[in-house]
């Protein structure tokens, strides 16, 4: 028995969404520190904090769907290469949490509410405390540029496996085609 080799129409699902909301949140998250104070600028703060704690409750989603569904069999190649991915995927999924939660504390500290979409008030998770906020601000954004080197990092492995490896890396998480085998 052949043993299969492409990820579930679920879990391709939930990577994309989370790399579309994770690329957006990092987007505005970079364009909105560089706008002058403004209604604008809160309007994209709020946006990019509904975007993180989207991110988080879709990490959960995705966490607990990999903990109860096995993932393909993975591709041959060398231990280390295999260690390496482990390595990555696992410092992606803490930095899914990280980040998102770290920017939480950091709106907390600030004296910022977090209202998810304007009508789900979150609970502060730390008092008011200004110095700690800017601590924080700065956590936050340090994890945030870790998240982005780590997916750097995973999408050029990606790129070296689909145009140096050619090994058919890619095709795993790629929608399945209408029409196509959904076995």
């Amino acid at each position: 028995m052949t043993p299969n080799l492409k990820y579930s129409s679920t879990a391709i699902a939930i990577h994309w969404l989370a790399a579309l909301l994770i690329l957006a949140a990092i987007a505005l998250g970079v364009y909105m520190t560089g706008l002058p104070m403004s209604p604008a600028r809160l309007k994209l703060y709020n946006w990019h904090k509904w975007l993180g704690i989207t991110i988080l409750v879709l990490s959960v989603v995705r966490l607990a769907w990999r903990a109860t569904h096995r993932p393909p069999a993975d591709l041959p190649m060398p231990p280390w290469q295999r260690r390496a991915a482990h390595f990555s995927h696992g410092l992606m999924y803490a930095l899914f949490f990280a980040v998102p939660l770290a920017g939480w504390v950091y709106s907390s500290a600030s004296g910022f509410p977090v209202v998810v979409f304007g009508v789900l008030p979150l609970p502060d998770l730390v008092a008011p405390d200004k110095a700690m906020g800017e601590d924080l601000k700065s956590v936050h954004a340090g994890l945030a540029l870790a998240l982005g080197a780590a997916i750097a990092l995973h999408l050029a492995a990606v790129v070296q496996h689909q145009f140096i490896h050619k090994d058919g890396l890619l095709s795993r998480m790629l929608p399945r085609m209408a029409g196509k085998n959904q076995a």
